[in-house]
């Protein structure tokens, strides 16, 4: 069982409280595992659309890892006025993707491409620290009604990416056919396993039901040679994250005004993450704690770019373990940041866990990212649903954020400007409920008669 709690501690906030070094370790190590897999996405997938070479590759994600564990640490330890000092994980924003891989390949792709794409972070991230203290000003405009329908679409509009896991997809935006049943007997044998953990254990080892579910899945596949880990004795023992590794930054109008636009964006998911995790460890959330939070934001992305990393954002998916897991103190997370940023630094270690096959990582993610959705859910039960304006913005904005999120394929035939609102289901459903709630709650039309 976790240890007892000291009578210093009683009187703190289980936020603050420090775990001993030992739980510290092994729950950190359980937000790393869940993580993982959607941290290195962005720099995969941005190497394959720029033609960056293998070696390219692994410097991004080795950066990338690096400066997650930096991000993390401002925002759940803090400094000064930045972080908010919740247990909130860092990663790189999806939202970013799109608009980066056409930066990169408006400038010929490769390394020149990277250049672009580093200075307009590092001048996006500063326009965040900035507008931090402005934006903060809005939270009035975020009641119930609003957070609970962001906070649902955002555990909603997850799901796809735990379903793409579990039958090894090559993507969200592409139907995986034909399925093979053994990846989908991996992914609902991980899910089983965890569910079996918490509903016949209690104490400690209920809380690391996903690690040890994610641990059992594996050795599973390994056993049935689906998992292998011949490529960690080749990978280097160790390597150092170099700041403008790829060369100086380039600095161009319409590069940086594309990613200012994609962190405006990152403040509204950051807002509603910082609302569910507020909720799930019964702590208020007042407008200095949103500011620190998008400070720590573009502190982080200017950081990002410095080290040849990308925007930053706090992550969703690990909201759900904290849920999951009940498991409130924020260092935690610290402890799951000190990880990274040695994983950046050991590359070795990071092959280790990139032997977890998807579909054991998409079994566990399908618990997690569904109980976000329920927090969004507890949320909305606040909500006066005998208003019909609540029932049209609620209704409305799922209805919008399962629109991109069902049919990827929407934003096709639009422009590239779109990409940004229309490619998320996640966006789309964020920026439907604050501008519905305030057509429909804030905005009076005067009567002729």
């Amino acid at each position: 069982m976790p240890s007892e709690i000291s009578p210093s501690d009683k009187h703190t906030h289980p936020v603050d409280q420090v775990l001993p070094l030992w739980e510290l370790v092994v729950y950190g190590f359980q937000h790393v595992l869940t993580f993982y897999a959607a941290a290195v996405i962005v720099p995969i997938l941005l190497a394959g659309a720029l033609g960056l070479s293998r070696n390219e590759l692994e410097h991004l994600i080795e950066a990338d890892l690096f400066t997650c564990g930096i991000a993390s640490l401002m925002q759940a330890v803090g400094i000064g006025k930045v972080g908010v000092r919740l247990p909130l994980l860092q990663g790189v924003t999806f939202v970013a993707v799109m608009p980066m891989i056409a930066i990169g390949a408006s400038a010929g792709g490769g390394v020149t491409g990277l250049r672009q794409i580093f200075g307009a972070v590092i001048v996006a991230g500063l326009f965040s620290c900035f507008m931090a203290p402005y934006f903060s000003r809005l939270i009035r405009f975020f009641p119930p009604v609003v957070t609970g329908s962001i906070i649902l679409v955002i555990g909603l509009g997850l799901l796809p990416v735990a379903a793409n896991d579990i039958v090894a997809g090559h993507s969200t935006s592409a139907m995986q056919d034909p399925v093979e049943l053994r990846n989908v007997a991996y992914g609902l044998g991980t899910l089983f396993c965890i569910l079996a953990i918490q509903k016949f254990f209690r104490g400690f080892l209920a809380t690391i039901a996903v690690l040890l579910g994610l641990i059992c899945g594996t050795l599973v596949a390994w056993a049935l040679g689906d998992a292998h880990f011949n490529t960690v004795s080749s990978a280097p023992l160790l390597t150092m994250v170099q700041p403008f590794y790829f060369g100086m930054p380039e600095f161009h109008l319409l590069p940086i005004a594309s990613l200012i636009v994609v962190m405006i964006i990152s403040m509204l998911e950051t807002t509603g993450d910082v609302f569910a995790t507020g909720m799930i460890v019964k702590k208020d959330i007042t407008p200095q704690d949103i500011a620190r939070a998008i400070r720590a934001d573009g502190l982080a992305t200017f950081i990002g770019g410095v080290f040849n990393s990308f925007p930053y954002t706090c992550f969703a998916e690990n909201i759900g373990l904290v849920r999951l897991t009940r498991i409130k103190s924020r260092w935690v997370v610290a402890s799951a940041a000190v990880f990274m940023i040695i994983m950046g630094c050991i590359p070795r270690l990071a092959a280790i866990m990139a032997c977890v096959p998807l579909p054991v990582l998409g079994g566990a993610a399908l618990a997690m990212f569904a109980t976000v959705a329920v927090v969004g859910i507890q949320t909305l039960a606040q909500v006066d649903f005998d208003n019909q304006n609540n029932m049209i913005i609620v209704g409305t904005s799922i209805g919008l954020g399962m629109l991109a999120t069902a049919q990827p394929h929407i934003t096709d035939k639009m422009p590239a400007w779109a990409h940004i609102i229309f490619g998320s289901g996640i966006t789309l459903g964020a920026l439907s409920a604050i501008i519905l709630h305030l057509f429909f709650n804030h905005i009076t039309l005067k009567s002729g008669r």
